[in-house]
């Protein structure tokens, strides 16, 4: 199902698309991740926006 960009609620920005390219990719580059990272991240965790914020600062932590 693609994403109503006519709905841009409180709840659209507190997930992360993970079937939207940009939205994939503005996540990788807010965080300084490979497209790969983000997905595998996007995978394991869900989309909440939150939970994806810090487990991306924990992965960079760990490196």
């Amino acid at each position: 199902m693609s994403d109503d960009k006519s709905k841009r609620g409180g709840q659209d920005r507190a997930r992360v698309s993970g079937s939207e390219t940009y939205e994939v990719d503005y996540f990788a580059h807010k965080h300084g991740l490979h497209r790969a990272q983000a997905e595998d991240l996007i995978e394991r965790f869900g989309n909440d926006r939150d939970v994806l914020d810090r487990e991306a600062e924990k992965l960079k932590t760990e490196a």
